[in-house]
């Protein structure tokens, strides 16, 4: 009789652990294979037949090539010297003048007998101030991206961080996190970006753990803006990871012994970030537009600062007079078109990566 059971226990032995190899193959390789399932041939496809996801990725390209090879299309004046001069201080993102004018210069036809057109010859003519509005466009564009790329970048790192903690402990942990945000998001988040921005900005320098730093007016509006627009992105995660912790998955990862680190990491996380990063994508063109409603408020770059909001605040004065159309056309469609190729290709990727819009309409 004992014969009998040790034998039954062996014989099981092997089908207990082949049932757990079973279950550790595809939760090992999940984050890639749902990778693989987001950009599957049919997401592609679906992506190049909508001529909107088209049109947002050739802008957003468009734009890339400008930022990349800004100083070919718009050299710094260090870069003219002739001979050069080896101690020439190069701020490429501050925008040149040729003297103080009071009154916009129109485009020079002229500028453009070459490409790239050189910008001593005003290609777009010149702002108030004696700023060349084309130098100011093109590195402007470096600008955008920087400026997008930091705040969605701190925005993503902190509210996936938040939100899985509170979503996957629950718990005190998710009503002291959950709590908190809920207090920021009280105040008006714009308003609330403009209170601290000139807060940071009387406070000047700074001493956190020994090191010392400073941020200027441009610096103070993106720590302002990235400290208040991760909520958003710590709700949206949590909300997604409280539905998918329960899933089947999940629970036989957990029942392998699987560390709550791994189970966040690969099993959680790459079935609920399809949707905050249909978020980071869309919010990258609201945010060069937050940064330009501060340079309205005198609270963003500095006026010789190569950015479009504050070419459009440094010519508003001109925006009821046609014969200086320019000055306000020119950076407004720049803005325009460069939110637009964000929001169009944030639609594209939620078809192609979101999973409950996989297989729909094709």
């Amino acid at each position: 009789m004992k014969s009998e059971q040790f034998e039954r226990r062996e014989t099981l032995r092997p089908m207990g652990e082949k049932a757990q190899g079973s279950l550790q193959i595809p939760l090992s390789s999940r984050l890639s294979d749902s990778l693989k399932a987001g950009l599957r041939s049919r997401g592609l496809k679906r992506f190049f037949k909508n001529p909107l996801s088209v049109t947002g990725l050739f802008l957003i390209l468009f734009f890339a090539f400008i930022a990349t090879f800004a100083s070919w299309l718009a050299p710094t004046k260090c870069a003219l010297l002739t001979p050069p001069d080896p101690e020439c201080v190069d701020k490429p993102l501050e925008m040149p003048n040729d003297g103080v004018a009071l009154i916009p210069k129109p485009p020079q036809a002229e500028a453009w007998q070459t490409f790239p057109p050189d910008w001593r010859l005003h290609p777009f003519g010149v702002i108030v101030g004696g700023y060349d509005l084309y130098y100011g466009i093109i590195w402007g564009t470096r600008s955008a991206f920087y400026v997008g790329i930091i705040v969605v970048g701190f925005s993503l790192l902190v509210g996936i961080l938040i939100g899985s903690l509170a979503g996957y402990f629950g718990g005190w942990v998710d009503e002291l996190l959950m709590r908190f945000v809920d207090i920021l998001f009280v105040f008006p988040g714009f308003v609330f970006a403009v209170t601290l921005s000139v807060l940071i900005v009387q406070i000047q320098h700074f001493d956190i753990l020994g090191f010392k730093f400073s941020l200027d007016r441009l610096g103070s509006a993106v720590v302002a803006i990235a400290v208040v627009n991760w909520l958003s992105y710590s709700r949206l995660v949590r909300g997604d990871i409280l539905s998918t912790k329960e899933k089947e998955f999940v629970q036989a990862a957990r029942a392998a012994g699987a560390s709550h680190f791994r189970v966040i990491l690969r099993h959680i996380l790459p079935n609920t970030i399809y949707p905050v990063l249909v978020t980071a994508s869309l919010d990258i063109g609201s945010i060069v537009l937050n940064i330009a409603a501060f340079s309205f408020l005198n609270l963003g770059p500095p006026p010789n600062y190569a950015d479009w909001g504050q070419i459009i605040s440094a010519s508003r004065s001109f925006v009821t007079q046609l014969d200086y159309w320019y000055v306000i056309i020119i950076p407004s469609v720049t803005i325009t078109l460069f939110v637009l190729g964000w929001n169009l290709l944030g639609d594209a990727f939620r078809d192609v990566l979101d999973p409950k819009l996989r297989g729909r309409g094709s």
